[in-house]
């Protein structure tokens, strides 16, 4: 007789919490050979033992949920490592490097995955998609370095470090963690100052640093 795991004590909550991290496992095992795309949630979702409909209740929007899901696992393996700090970075400039180092940490291992998600986000139906991915991103370390501001700065803040943050992890997955750190300590040294922060970015130049940072981390090294 086949036997079944007893999820009577799980909550809807739970059991769709981890269905949906099993199925972003398989899909991780999955997509340096089938790409980022619809055909990968279905295969995913199959070897994660889960029933069509299942999947479709899980995940409607498919790729673009999975892409949520592998984002969102990133940014709390990120600040699991940030939290455990002893001691933590006392200075801004280096609660901030030392962030964005957690959030490259966290993607490193997953290279392959993310070069397909990259060319999934470079479509540009998709671009606003990996904007509020990154916004989440620069948002979870701001909130960890003690940011509590609420007027113009906050959205100001979170523009910056998007570009930063995605534009480092391009130069990492291309270029190596070297070149990454000093293209990282090079874009925090042109933003320090109050002035800077203040002024922000143009949405528009935001969503052009994300799309080229998209571009350059499909193809890894040269």
């Amino acid at each position: 007789m086949t036997q079944t795991a007893d999820t009577s004590k799980d909550g809807p909550g739970d059991w769709a919490d981890q269905a949906e991290q099993r199925v972003l496992d398989a899909a991780l095992r999955l997509a340096s050979r089938l790409g980022w795309n619809a055909g990968l949630v279905r295969a995913a979702a199959e070897a994660a033992g889960l029933k069509a409909g299942e999947a479709q209740l899980l995940l409607p929007q498919g790729p673009r949920d999975l892409a949520a899901l592998l984002s969102r696992r990133h940014d709390k393996a990120a600040l699991a490592a940030l939290k455990a700090l002893d001691p933590p970075p006392a200075k801004i400039r280096d609660k901030i490097r030392a962030g964005v180092v957690a959030r490259l940490d966290a993607a490193q291992q997953d290279a392959e995955a993310l070069r397909r998600l990259a060319a999934f986000l470079a479509f540009p139906t998709h671009l606003p998609l990996a904007l509020t991915l990154v916004w989440e991103s620069a948002d979870v370390l701001w909130r960890w370095a003690g940011d509590t501001a609420t007027d113009e700065n906050h959205y100001s803040k979170r523009a910056i470090l998007s570009g930063i943050l995605v534009s480092t992890l391009a130069v990492d997955m291309a270029s190596g963690r070297e070149s990454a750190l000093k293209h990282l300590d090079g874009r925090i040294d042109n933003v320090m100052a109050f002035e800077k922060w203040k002024a922000g970015i143009k949405p528009m130049n935001m969503a052009a640093e994300v799309a080229g940072a998209l571009a350059r981390m499909r193809y890894g090294r040269g």
